[in-house]
């Protein structure tokens, strides 16, 4: 009897790492590298550092956040950014700014040039808002630090819902997505209007 008993735990407990062996697949999402637009023809005379996106430790590693009423944040195990959103942030920006041809240089953290100007931003949010509908949630906020004043010369925040086109991660993936866009294209068109109106006459 008791080696009958021994035998059928073996045998349960083989069939339940078999079956640990065959766990749900981790699938890894990113956003889309933005689409350069034709570059200006003549360039801010600015060179311009974006430094590292500073956010809540949550957004500084790949799981997909979820909100779940106003103070609980959850995240999906199965469902992962392909990098940090703080990085995947960043990195958006810095290729959107280059891509403009507005300045003479756009550097991130660690480049051994240091322009005037140095972006510091910070992501509040980056997550999936379930209020009855579901939403894709990015807030942020961005300053522009001039080393030679040593003063906040221009600032902006953006705070969006952007709807999702059904219930899939990857649907809310894709709503994040356009609404970092736009959010990130308000602020290469605030440093822009920043500098046009402002560098001839203060710099």
């Amino acid at each position: 009897m008791y080696r009958r008993t021994v035998h059928i735990l073996i045998s349960l407990l083989a069939v339940g790492l078999s079956a640990c062996g065959t766990g749900r697949p981790i699938r890894y999402y990113t956003v889309q590298t933005p689409v350069a637009p034709t570059p200006s023809i003549d360039a801010y005379p600015v060179s311009l550092s974006v430094a590292n996106v500073s956010a809540p430790e949550i957004f500084r590693d790949t799981p997909i956040a979820y909100r779940i009423g106003a103070n609980e944040v959850g995240t999906y195990h199965y469902s992962r950014w392909a990098e940090p959103p703080v990085e995947m942030v960043h990195g958006k920006l810095v290729r959107m700014l280059r891509a403009s041809g507005h300045y003479q240089s756009v550097t991130g953290p660690g480049s051994t040039s240091e322009g005037q100007f140095v972006l510091r931003g910070r992501l509040y949010a980056f997550e999936e808002v379930d209020s009855g509908s579901i939403d894709g949630l990015v807030s942020m906020e961005f300053e522009l630090y001039d080393r030679k004043s040593g003063k906040i010369v221009w600032s902006h925040f953006y705070s969006n819902n952007e709807a999702v086109e059904g219930k899939k991660i990857s649907e809310v993936v894709t709503a994040l997505d356009l609404n970092l866009d736009r959010g990130l294209n308000e602020v290469a068109a605030g440093l822009g209007k920043f500098f046009s109106e402002t560098l001839a006459k203060n710099y």
